[in-house]
């Protein structure tokens, strides 16, 4: 059969304005300045416990989440955003989690070679979901990392780092978050529990429904993490992982738990807290809330000490966590503790064109101190009147404002008007040398 032209792709009308992809969000100057402040903190939290920065492509191969997540991953299966490279027929897809990427890259770079280590991203990701409050097909995450580390102390670590971001961003453990936590074991654990759990959901088939059918025999650890409330009584009665630990693995949770304990740490050992991947193990662990409706989870992780061996390394333990940006800000929004807006610390009112040239210059000099100066832009109308740069000084929250007019200029000064205190009173400073008197802006 002869090779049937490509249909020409359809254009929108030249003067129609395009949107943005659904599910793919625009983040715009005025709730930048919140991820900016989340992103300080969580630089700020990776640098008090060593981590180091990681960053990895957007475009991974397909086969890198097919083998790291699992072809009956709910990801694998509905969620990825994959195609064709058209140059080399390459299969690409954009990451839909962290963890993979960090591990392919720490393989290809022989990362480990010199022992264990922390790593941190900050990264986008993608999935095809519904979107809904919450949930987007291209969101943010923060992803830690610490790879070649065994012991329970680096578990505990973890969700300890996870706690201190928290109080950094003013949550309070207890009330409006809550620990969770279970251990997965070990394979030979997991396959006897599997097989159990497999029995006794054939045994109650008439009660599951069409998601718990499918995933019976090819991954019924999720049939545990239903959101299915009829399901939930069969859920509570099957049989728990727990029971089927053996010595060391129970011993690894104790230490976990010991380490918690001891600093104060309130949590409960959920039996029903899986993970749907193979390479898990031992401890997992999230952070919930009950603020945010169905979309509780804020914060997850976990050990999976089998995943750098499955993706073609030399085994390897590991262990890591990640935060959902847009939920954890959604959380700080449902109880106001998002952090002030960002402000100059000078507005520079310019009443006329000739000033510009003088303006630009001091503010210019001030920056280079380090002061934040926004200088009044002129519009297709002009400069505008004293009356309406005020007007715009005095929205941007600035401290003072520097007023460039015809008489201060002419006496080779410039007026520091303060903004926010109405007892202060208005002085003059030279335009010679304005790192002289930069420090003043800081106290005004």
């Amino acid at each position: 059969m002869p090779e049937q032209p490509r249909s020409a792709p359809q254009r929108a009308p030249r003067n129609q304005p395009l949107t943005a992809v659904k599910g793919m969000n625009d983040i715009l100057p005025g709730a930048s300045a919140r991820w900016e402040a989340f992103e300080a903190r969580v630089r700020a939290l990776m640098d008090r416990y060593g981590y180091q920065n990681i960053r990895t492509p957007i475009v991974e191969p397909t086969a890198l989440f097919v083998r790291g997540l699992g072809e009956v991953t709910d990801i694998v299966e509905k969620e990825m955003y994959s195609f064709e490279d058209a140059m080399n027929g390459d299969k690409l897809t954009l990451r839909p989690e962290a963890t993979a990427g960090i591990v392919r890259a720490t393989i290809e770079h022989n990362l480990l070679y010199n022992g264990p280590l922390r790593v941190w991203s900050h990264v986008t990701v993608f999935r095809h979901e519904r979107p809904q409050k919450g949930r987007y097909r291209q969101f943010h995450q923060i992803d830690v990392e610490a790879l070649g580390h065994a012991g329970p102390d680096v578990d505990a670590e973890q969700i300890l780092m996870c706690r201190a971001l928290l109080r950094d961003l003013g949550l309070v453990e207890g009330r409006d978050v809550r620990l969770e936590i279970n251990s997965l074991g070990q394979a030979d654990e997991r396959l006897a529990h599997r097989a159990a759990l497999i029995a006794y959901f054939e045994a109650h088939a008439d009660a599951l429904d069409e998601d718990a059918r499918r995933r019976l025999h090819s991954n019924p650890l999720r049939i545990l993490d239903t959101k299915n409330p009829a399901l939930q009584p069969l859920v509570e009665a099957a049989p728990r992982l727990l029971d089927f630990l053996g010595a060391a693995s129970l011993a690894h949770l104790d230490a976990v738990r010991a380490v918690l304990d001891a600093v104060g740490l309130p949590y409960r050992v959920n039996p029903r807290l899986v993970r749907g991947m193979d390479y898990y193990n031992l401890t997992v662990f999230e952070w919930i809330t009950d603020q945010l409706g169905a979309q509780g989870t804020v914060c997850g992780g976990g050990r999976y000490d089998g995943l750098i061996e499955q993706l073609g390394g030399k085994p390897a333990p590991a262990v890591g966590w990640g935060m959902g940006i847009e939920r954890m800000l959604l959380l700080l929004e449902a109880l106001a503790l998002e952090p002030p807006a960002p402000a100059p610390d000078v507005y520079a009112v310019v009443p006329t064109a000739d000033a510009l040239a003088t303006a630009l210059k001091v503010c210019e000099a001030l920056r280079a101190t380090g002061l934040k100066v926004l200088m009044h832009g002129a519009s297709r109308e002009g400069l505008g009147s004293y009356k309406s740069q005020f007007k715009r000084a005095d929205a941007s929250g600035a401290r003072v404002a520097l007023v460039f007019g015809a008489d201060e200029l002419a006496r080779g000064e410039v007026a520091i008007k303060p903004l926010r205190d109405a007892s202060a009173s208005q002085i003059c400073r030279p335009l010679a040398d304005p790192a002289a008197w930069a420090h003043e802006l800081l106290h005004a």
